[in-house]
């Protein structure tokens, strides 16, 4: 049976160790990074501007086609967000809202 110095001995050569390995791993991932880049003559502002791009068009939100339409004025509603006031008024006298659907 192992004492505690003996297992707190342990732990901390494989912390030691641990982060070792973490550093060699870390430094092999880089010179991967830096072979890519030259091979393909990309510079860190490519990256970037390539994940920044990536994340607001997936966010940024956009124009949708409408789906309901107003037959007496023309006003129209995507079904996203907020009901427009034509729309409640129209459901609030007992219309159904697929009789606008476009």
């Amino acid at each position: 049976m192992s004492t505690l110095k003996e297992l707190l001995d342990r732990k901390a050569a494989l912390d030691r160790e641990i982060e070792s390995t973490r550093k060699e791993e870390h430094a092999d991932a880089i010179d991967k990074v830096k072979a890519l880049m030259q091979e393909y003559g990309l510079t860190v502002s490519d990256i970037s501007v390539k994940a920044t791009t990536r994340q607001s068009s997936a966010t940024k939100g956009g124009k949708v086609a409408a789906k309901y339409r107003n037959k007496e004025t023309g006003e129209t509603w995507s079904g996203r967000g907020l009901q427009p006031k034509w729309l409640k008024a129209a459901l609030s006298a007992g219309r159904q809202l697929s009789e606008f659907t476009i």
